[in-house]
């Protein structure tokens, strides 16, 4: 399959919406109930914010024959050389293709100075565990949060780069 990556655009949000909106409904099904997977979805992946996440974050998006089907979010490196990993999500039939690697790789190699990537991930998020463990990343903490009332147990991991 060909893909290929590149930053992603203004004009880029209704498919990245799209994207964010199918990978969490397939992932957190039966984890998180729907009624707040869409009250989340609603609130991180609208238009505005979207439009500052591309201004203050890095967002790469995958491409297959002119459609987006996957994105990765990554926060700016800081002064201690961190640099966080927000959200990696590709459409279903597109995972296991290496371009979740080739995205992951690409928010690293052009992050100037950075030492290690961490990531939150939902302890129940089977197919998200098991991509970081096939990444290197290694557990830091866990930790159970409060998710629009309804608790998560997450899973905090580091990749050293």
């Amino acid at each position: 399959m060909d893909f290929f990556i590149r930053k992603m655009t203004v004009e880029d949000i209704p498919q990245v919406q799209k994207v964010a909106k199918t990978s969490w409904n397939h992932t957190y099904d039966g984890i998180i109930p729907k009624d707040i997977q869409e009250n989340f979805l609603k609130s991180a992946y609208n238009d505005e914010m979207m439009k500052r996440r591309i201004d203050q974050s890095f967002i790469y998006v995958s491409e297959v024959d002119g459609e987006i089907v996957g994105f990765a979010n990554f926060s700016p490196v800081k002064e201690d050389r961190q640099m966080e990993l927000g959200a990696i999500y590709l459409l279903p039939d597109y995972q296991g293709k290496g371009i979740g690697s080739a995205l992951l790789h690409e928010g690293i190699k052009h992050a100037k100075d950075v030492s290690q990537v961490f990531i939150n991930v939902e302890k129940d998020n089977k197919i998200g565990k098991a991509f970081y463990d096939a990444k290197g990343f290694k557990l830091v903490s866990e930790f159970e949060e409060n998710f629009d009332g309804h608790l998560l147990n997450t899973v905090k991991m580091v990749l050293n780069v």
